[in-house]
């Protein structure tokens, strides 16, 4: 029998029940789902999509792999990616628990996720039967793990801590990761939500000035649920390796791991269109601006915050004494211990509540302070 760790979330049900007795109810900012209606442009895609009485393939249709080569050519400037090289996958999480295992790994491999991040990535390693550590610079291991290396991965901007990683330190960790043989995955999926200075600076691992030109051994992984709010969708997909994609897709056959043909038309629609993203982005930017002073005035420190749907803060405490003080407000946020012994003194407050929601915990962390 398989054993993993709980789950982690649940670990918030005293925090959520103290929460819910606020006389104006809770504020949850703990997971992150997306509140904000699926654009109706996607929708319309979905239902003429509807009528799909055959299997749907593995790879995507060609129009839904062509959708993605050129949305990674016009948001991502990503020139020369082959439409046989991309493929749409059942959300991002699924990928990035099954990847280690569809690459192969097993006992003895490791696989480096950042210091600080996503849990899933660890549970990957877990499923392959590989070992996984925490860096986020392939220097920081011994030269024994080093030599175990098959898979790092990197997440730009990262959850929880928002933090970009510029062209050249990307560049720096796949010449490194290459040097190993290892291969690199990146997960963007908040990459269109760069803020100040990063506003539209949020480099993949398949630009040029990362890559070096040469996809081999480079995989970025992008979601349609934060720019599209198409969570519920599970629209997600796969892009870049030439050397290894052709695997990927005959194992996940194998698998029966495929997209509904209904989500990968809707897919085609929310990759062709920019002004719906641009209208959600503008909705976190004045969630995230109304909260960041309010934050700030209750007494937790932001760090990072830079990119991404989530507030890094910390008031150099044990991130439960801080999740407590939060209930007692109404107000649920993530504990970052769940992301690493690194978190334990940060809480993630996340961005995705309704105007409303977030205007009530404005006013609570402003009349607690």
């Amino acid at each position: 029998m398989l054993t993993l760790p709980d789950y982690p979330w649940n670990a918030l049900a005293p925090y959520l029940a103290r929460a819910a007795e606020h006389p104006d109810g809770a504020v949850n900012l703990s997971i992150g789902t997306p509140v904000d209606p699926t654009p109706e442009i996607i929708m319309q895609a979905l239902r003429e999509g509807a009528n799909a009485p055959g299997y749907p393939t593995t790879h995507g249709t060609s129009e839904v792999r062509e959708a993605i080569a050129h949305w990674y050519e016009r948001r991502r400037d990503v020139r020369g990616l082959d439409a046989r090289d991309v493929m749409p996958t059942v959300g991002s999480k699924e990928l990035v628990a099954w990847l280690p295992l569809l690459l192969g790994l097993g006992a003895g491999d490791l696989v480096v996720r950042p210091t600080v991040a996503y849990p899933t990535y660890g549970i990957g390693a877990q499923l392959a039967g590989a070992d996984s550590v925490a860096a986020d610079s392939l220097v920081e291991l011994s030269e024994a793990d080093r030599a175990r290396v098959k898979l790092v991965w990197v997440n730009s901007p990262g959850n929880p801590t928002g933090i970009i990683r510029g062209a050249t330190e990307l560049k720096a960790l796949v010449d490194d990761a290459r040097s190993l043989g290892a291969v690199v995955a990146s997960d963007e999926c908040y990459a269109e939500l760069g803020w100040g200075q990063h506003e539209s600076d949020v480099p993949s691992v398949l630009h040029a000035s990362v890559s070096g030109g040469n996809l081999d051994d480079l995989l970025s992984v992008y979601s349609l649920s934060k720019q599209s709010n198409l969570a519920g969708y599970r629209a997600a997909f796969v892009a870049g390796a030439p050397n290894l994609m052709p695997a990927l897709i005959n194992n996940r056959k194998h698998a029966g791991m495929i997209v509904p043909a209904p989500v990968q038309s809707a897919m085609v629609a929310a990759l062709g269109d920019d002004e719906h993203v641009k209208a959600q982005k503008d909705t976190y930017r004045a969630r995230r601006e109304a909260l960041v002073p309010a934050i700030n005035a209750f007494g937790l420190r932001i760090e990072d915050s830079v990119g991404g749907l989530y507030l890094w803060c910390t008031a150099d405490e044990d991130c439960w004494v801080t999740m407590g003080r939060l209930a007692e407000l109404g107000i649920v946020a993530g504990p970052g211990a769940f992301y690493g012994t690194a978190g334990e003194e940060f809480v993630r407050i996340a961005l995705t509540a309704s105007d409303e929601r977030i205007a009530s915990a404005v006013q609570r962390l402003n009349a607690a302070a």
